[in-house]
């Protein structure tokens, strides 16, 4: 584990432990003015703080799993448990919005007579603040050292604060003008809970299927890749998450046809120590050649202008015109959203063959993996 890997452990133990604390104090206090109140939405209240005290202490256990170094049965290393665990949480989550619903919904068909305090109302006034602050710096924190479980522990906080604010709300109705809307509350508060359940399962599962990495790290990548001396241009690249600190990825880069393998191997080489040490990420480098002769200049414009004629067209590269065995090479990206990509492929093939009949053309049609 590198001095980074440990510090963000740390960094989610600790904040991991405030979250507990502090939602097994939110949990008592709230539990016991709910059973002395009778107020299912109170109670409902507290039983959503003992379960945010449990994804708390889930995502402590997938940190700890996550951080079990590669061996032999799973040579990537465990970094994916984090995304396991945020959907057990999430899970939890969902489960205590579908109970809390149900509970709600026989409270508004069955309502029972509900007492209120002043000390109710300070101790759900507290409760609202200590959750905001508690969610505006778990969701930080989260951020700061790319946690999901974090950021959906502490995204849940703030939502937990708007819930208890409803809750305050129909307190203060009932004192006032003595209505009893608590089932009602119980509801929304339900509703809110389940919708937070699902966003958290659903954003967990697109990182174990493999969602497309953000454009700003993949620009980011290319650009540094682009910078290096020898470097013509840098496609295809393609990123693999095996946890939130730990990606491998590949990239083609364009060199001159002139370029010794020496000169390839020291590139190659630099740049692949120079994104690990920005990124933690470690590239494997393929090489395309590029022609250095400028009388082919002419046909290779022509080409890539016939090509990107097309529509769902996003890019042409590793174009390589070998004019002494009448062969030309090269790459396209069609986006995935192109309704005919067959037909689009045999256009291309078709209208290039009638032109330079005497050429044969070896086109790779590579996927949109990244922006």
């Amino acid at each position: 584990m590198n001095e980074y890997q440990s510090q963000r452990e740390k960094q989610i133990m600790k904040t991991s432990g405030i979250g507990i604390v502090s939602n097994v104090l939110l949990a008592i206090f709230k539990g016991i003015i709910g059973l002395a109140s009778n107020s299912v939405a109170i109670i409902l209240d507290a039983i959503n703080n003992l379960s945010d005290a449990l994804s708390s202490v889930l995502t402590i256990v997938g940190t700890k799993l996550a951080a079990k170094p590669a061996d032999k049965k799973h040579p990537y290393g465990y970094g994916r448990m984090e995304y396991i665990t945020s959907i057990v949480v999430a899970a939890i989550v969902l489960a205590a919005g579908i109970s809390s619903f149900i509970s709600s919904g026989e409270r508004i068909f069955n309502p029972e007579e509900v007492s209120y305090s002043k000390v109710t109302v300070v101790i759900v006034l507290v409760g609202i603040v200590v959750k905001y602050l508690l969610g505006r710096y778990v969701k930080k924190t989260g951020n700061n050292v790319n946690s999901k479980a974090l950021i959906a522990s502490g995204a849940d906080a703030l939502f937990d604060a708007l819930i208890s604010t409803a809750t305050l709300i129909s307190i203060l109705i009932s004192i006032i003008f003595n209505v009893t809307i608590d089932g009602y509350v119980g509801v929304i508060i339900a509703v809110v809970i389940i919708k937070s359940g699902i966003e958290m399962i659903m954003d967990s599962l697109d990182e174990i299927l493999g969602k497309r990495p953000s454009s700003t790290l993949t620009k980011s990548i290319k650009e540094d890749v682009m910078s290096h001396d020898g470097v013509k241009g840098a496609y295809d690249l393609l990123l693999n998450n095996y946890g939130p600190v730990k990606m491998i990825g590949s990239i083609h880069i364009e060199v001159d046809e002139n370029a010794t393998g020496k000169q390839i191997f020291v590139l190659t080489k630099t740049i692949q120590s120079a994104i690990m040490k920005k990124y933690d990420t470690f590239l494997t480098i393929g090489i395309y050649i590029v022609n250095s002769d400028g009388g082919i200049s002419e046909m290779s414009e022509d080409i890539k202008k016939i090509v990107m004629s097309y529509e769902y067209l996003l890019e042409i590269h590793a174009l390589y015109i070998m004019e002494e065995r009448k062969l030309v090479t090269f790459d396209v990206v069609i986006d995935l959203t192109a309704d005919n990509a067959e037909g689009i492929r045999s256009n291309i093939e078709k209208e290039l063959k009638e032109k330079y009949n005497d050429f044969t053309f070896m086109i790779t049609y590579d996927t949109d993996y990244s922006d």
